[in-house]
């Protein structure tokens, strides 16, 4: 059957009370915008608890999907046929036309499912129910109606007109982009972090990211691997503004002056320091990043802790409790993996010690830091002054 028409089901938001409209209005747009990628052109309303997106013109269906199950906050997206209200007469051949149109064989069972938003409509939901299962069991002798595990569910609204579907494509969940503040996504080359950013922007918050560059130990390929990383999560997120910060300076420098052992975790938290200068420049209220505790030398609690410790914003780790698999799993889901796995190197890896410190002792590590007073400062602006920007979408 051709469609043109979608019906977009929302869960979270439907509970938000007085401000639920600023949560609808926020689905709406990031809806419009995700369906300026799809051939054709389409109108998005909203009606009393219910998204519409309808084609105006001929468009790809499978694209338009695709690009609906990439919005945060929609919970499921239902391929419908809005009818006229023309009488319950005619109402029933739309549902006949309908069921025989979508199902081109007729052997399952089914339940007619009607809610009246219209209360002003001359049948009851029980009758309409009631009448619509007898008039399909009519036409196709084949169905058997089950109202309790039914194979279709045939869903009739009555509203200014009528809806009618039978599918709901799972959406993402989550909420609306826009909704929930702005946060600085510390975003490199690794399979991590594109999923931390994913998942926190799943949750409603804009995201932009900061990237550490360190040529020429890391490449310009290095550098593009991570704008195609951000291009990806954008999808999802929406245009992503990224900041590559060229690090390399203050890299030598650290590794010049402090322990070997202790690099990791001390350009951790220069990284850190970094960004969150970087967050308030851009009016973001927190960091993210891609930890797992335990996963390697710069991720067991104590280097965390020691990490955190520079940090005033508040640091979202939403892969914090996951195994590697679990988030392997996510990134293939969203299509981040084959581009995290290209053998780019960034500039973690490029300067790590051979045996990195497992729990930094906070006082050695300000000791440490002690030895860098003579330029540090003035490196760190210099990298935040030339930062480079890149808009991501």
């Amino acid at each position: 059957m051709k469609y043109h028409s979608f019906l977009i089901k929302y869960a979270e938001i439907g509970v938000k009370g007085k401000n639920r409209y600023m949560f609808e209005d926020a689905l709406v747009k990031q809806i419009r915008f995700a369906l300026k990628s799809v051939e054709g052109e389409f109108e998005v309303t909203k009606e009393s608890g219910r998204i519409y997106a309808n084609a105006l013109t001929d468009f790809d269906f499978d694209d338009a999907v695709e690009a609906l199950k990439r919005v945060f906050g929609i919970s499921g997206i239902c391929p419908m046929v809005q009818v006229e209200d023309l009488g319950f007469e005619e109402l029933k051949k739309q549902v006949i036309q309908y069921v025989d149109q979508v199902y081109p064989e007729k052997n399952f069972t089914f339940k007619v499912n009607a809610r009246r938003a219209n209360k002003q409509y001359p049948l009851t939901s029980e009758e309409i129910n009631r009448d619509l299962g007898e008039a399909v069991l009519e036409a196709f002798p084949g169905l058997s109606v089950d109202v309790h595990k039914p194979q279709v569910m045939l869903h009739v609204e009555i509203r200014s007109r009528i809806n009618l579907y039978s599918q709901v494509i799972p959406g993402p969940g989550g909420m609306p982009i826009g909704t929930n503040g702005r946060a600085m996504l510390l975003l490199s080359g690794g399979i991590d972090s594109p999923v931390a950013g994913y998942m926190i922007a799943k949750r409603g918050v804009v995201i932009e990211a900061v990237y550490f560059h360190a040529p020429p130990y890391t490449s310009e390929r290095a550098k593009q691997k991570v704008v195609d990383l951000a291009k990806l999560v954008s999808r999802y997120a929406g245009p992503i503004k990224l900041h590559i910060v060229n690090f390399t300076d203050i890299q030598l420098y650290i590794y010049e002056k402090c322990p070997h052992e202790e690099l990791t975790i001390i350009m951790r938290r220069y990284m850190m320091r970094i960004a969150e200068i970087i967050a308030r420049k851009e009016k973001c209220l927190g960091l993210i990043t891609g930890e797992s505790i335990g996963q390697v030398a710069s991720q067991t609690v104590q280097s965390l802790a020691a990490t955190n410790e520079v940090c005033t914003m508040p640091v979202f780790r939403p892969v914090i409790g996951f195994d590697k698999q679990e988030i392997v799993d996510i990134s293939e889901k969203i299509g981040t993996f084959e581009t995290s796995i290209q053998p780019y190197e960034d500039c973690c890896t490029i300067f790590v010690a051979k045996h990195p410190v497992t729990r930094p002792n906070i006082n050695v590590i300000h000791r440490s830091e002690e030895k860098l007073a003579e330029k540090i400062d003035q490196l760190v602006e210099t990298a935040v002054d030339t930062t480079e920007t890149v808009i991501c979408q």
